[in-house]
């Protein structure tokens, strides 16, 4: 693995005012299979791709129920959304325990950013290499959040990460006015049709390799089965798909970290991460 002499540690600036080690964690982020979420005005849905590590095995689990008005799903290492999975339940239930009430989603989103943030601050600690999507629903109505490494998180209408996400991102960016007064079972279909702008021509959306989930007035957070989830791929089966767009997600497994100092390349390369993401 190429190293350079600032990213040995995540407390250590470089001359360029950056930190190697969260920019590292960034990139994990990038390689995981995609996710789209979006909402409308009274429900947030989360449709993911689900990876499997070889042929011998099965989909991996790609959606996290946190309690019943919450819930997300992840791009990078799968070990990181567990550890902030188990964490943002404890956080809900200690809520509900001392109030008598669901925690709020941006009061949610703000001790997770705080959690996040600590692990940039410590030299005994690394960055979370998990980026988050998070939808759920309190009083102030349905909720997306994404998070980073970095621990910014950000309250958005609709959003993508993962691998090739840029796709994804431009076909919400189009649809983006008409979220806000359709249907849930429209609102699914154009969440379908952005993840599959993120698949190569000759791969398709099956209900192995999709995962979907739904949260809103009078509906607690549900993660759809196969059965159920294959009634709505139906719904866009035989649509033409839109040509990819070139995503700069996607990173080289050939490329180099970042360096700093004399010899520096005018322009910043991408890390290569060497751990498996989901």
């Amino acid at each position: 693995m190429f190293r350079n002499q600032y990213d040995s540690d995540v407390t250590v600036w470089s001359p360029q005012g950056r930190l190697h080690q969260v920019e590292y964690a960034m990139e994990a982020v990038k390689l995981g299979s995609a996710v789209v979420a979006l909402k409308n005005k009274t429900h947030a849905a989360i449709v993911a791709l689900k990876r499997a590590p070889n042929e011998l095995s099965a989909y991996q689990k790609k959606i996290i129920p946190v309690d019943d008005h919450i819930g997300f799903s992840f791009s990078g290492l799968l070990a990181d959304a567990r550890i902030l999975s188990k964490y943002m339940r404890s956080e809900c239930s200690s809520h509900k325990f001392a109030h008598g009430e669901d925690l709020p989603v941006n009061r949610l989103m703000t001790k997770v950013g705080n959690r996040m943030q600590l692990c940039t601050q410590r030299y005994d600690k690394r960055p979370y290499g998990v980026g988050l999507l998070v939808a759920g629903y309190d009083d102030n109505g349905p909720h997306i959040y994404q998070t980073c490494p970095s621990a910014n998180y950000t309250d958005c209408k609709a959003m993508a990460i993962g691998s090739r996400s840029q796709s994804a991102r431009t076909y919400l960016e189009r649809n983006l006015e008409a979220f806000k007064e359709t249907t849930l079972e429209e609102l699914l279909k154009h969440g379908m049709r952005a993840l599959r702008d993120t698949l190569p021509n000759d791969v398709n959306l099956t209900s192995k390799n999709v995962s979907i989930a739904v949260v809103g007035k009078g509906q607690l957070f549900e993660i759809f089965n196969e059965e159920k989830t294959q009634a709505h791929l139906l719904l866009i089966e035989g649509e033409e798909r839109r040509a990819p767009v070139p995503s700069s997600d996607s990173a080289s497994s050939g490329s180099q970290p970042p360096q700093d100092g004399p010899g520096a390349p005018p322009s910043d390369a991408v890390p290569a991460v060497a751990m498996e993401t989901e």
